[in-house]
């Protein structure tokens, strides 16, 4: 699932007796995470004068977005007015996404905050895709005048929000709001507010969700992406934070027992359910073509939308078992009355609470 951030039931361990003497012993470890997560999603503290540091600066933006599994499947190259974006096809997850369909969505992402960090800092992007040098996204960069737009400002405190929210519906305007961000070239923003329309969104994903995991190649995926603790998080500066959850940090091992015995259809229905009731909406990404080119512009347009979420304090996280489940994205396109084309991300959205952020390896790790 992209950008998942799926998790085993807190019932199991209290059930082992762990949960006090756990998270007591994990809050040192904890608070570190806590600071260097702060340091990491903020806004530059003094806009870098010299070229070769602005352009270092705007590729930091980018890997604020969201990736498949927190993967950060992106590699940059910084050139005299140019970034170019490529797939880091050695980050690729293939059970969950074998045509690396998300790997470019959330390439589209990190250009989409590139976008609009130049903007900020007074550099125009235009884009650009390159197929002969596996579909790299180029963004040309010219002088223009500064805008510091809203979606700029809300990149530090975005976030795949995987909680529950407070189910209450969002007004006319936010919606409308939502809508105009996160449409796009090619690409279209179908909005689902009835609750009967989420309740059959349901059903898809409870199918997709069911089918996965009884596939022991997206288990073993999945669970190669977990960081069961703090230390690990942060020594890694990828991958799926367990705590970000709601769960306690636990031992690597402990974490990936618990993952084995806990981590159940059953459980992941009932939270994907409550999670889903407690939503405003759900938000389904439509493209009309289906190449790593359409990907790219999907993947600008919902973090367009997330940016825009985030600037109204709106949370949002990802439902797209329905559409990585081969069998079922037809039938999805069906309902929705967009076939034959392809239904590219699913998302619910609402008001709730704002969790802590997930890490991201340094930008020096990521220059080619």
């Amino acid at each position: 699932m992209m950008i998942s951030r799926r998790t085993f039931t807190l019932s199991a361990l209290a059930a082992v007796g762990g949960v006090t003497t756990l998270t007591s012993c994990s809050s040192g470890a904890e608070g570190r995470y806590d600071v260097a997560s702060r340091d990491l999603w903020r806004h530059s503290a003094v806009i870098p004068k010299e070229k070769a540091a602005l352009l270092h600066e705007l590729v930091r933006y980018a890997t604020l977005a969201p990736s498949s599994h927190n993967t950060q499947c992106w590699k940059f190259h910084i050139g005299d007015n140019a970034i170019s974006i490529l797939p880091d096809f050695s980050r690729r997850c293939p059970a969950v996404d074998p045509d690396d369909h998300h790997l470019f969505v959330s390439l589209g992402c990190a250009a989409e905050n590139l976008a609009q960090a130049a903007l900020a800092h007074g550099l125009m992007a235009h884009s650009s895709v390159d197929a002969a040098a596996g579909n790299a996204l180029r963004l040309s960069l010219e002088p223009t005048r500064a805008l510091a737009s809203p979606l700029f400002q809300a990149i530090p405190v975005r976030q795949s929000t995987r909680a529950d929210y407070d189910g209450k519906p969002l007004t006319t305007y936010e919606l409308d709001l939502l809508q105009r961000a996160g449409s796009g070239n090619g690409v279209r923003l179908i909005l689902l507010t009835q609750r009967t329309a989420m309740e059959n969104v349901l059903e898809y994903v409870v199918q997709g969700n069911t089918a996965q995991m009884q596939d022991r190649a997206f288990i073993a995926e999945l669970k190669k992406w977990m960081r069961f603790n703090a230390d690990d998080a942060m020594q890694m500066g990828d991958g799926l934070y367990s705590a970000l959850s709601g769960n306690p940090s636990l031992p690597s091992s402990l974490g990936s027992v618990l993952f084995d015995l806990f981590f159940t259809p059953k459980s992941e229905n009932d939270k994907y359910a409550k999670q889903v009731r407690s939503s405003a909406g759900i938000a389904v990404f439509v493209a009309d073509g289906s190449s790593p080119a359409d990907w790219l512009e999907v993947g600008r347009c919902y973090e367009r939308f997330a940016l825009q979420s985030a600037a109204l304090d709106i949370r949002n996280a990802f439902l797209n078992q329905l559409v990585e489940v081969s069998a079922l994205r037809p039938q999805f396109a069906n309902f929705l009355g967009i076939a034959p084309r392809r239904p590219d991300l699913v998302v619910r959205f609402g008001h709730g609470p704002r969790m802590a952020s997930s890490m991201r390896r340094p930008v020096q790790s990521v220059l080619v």
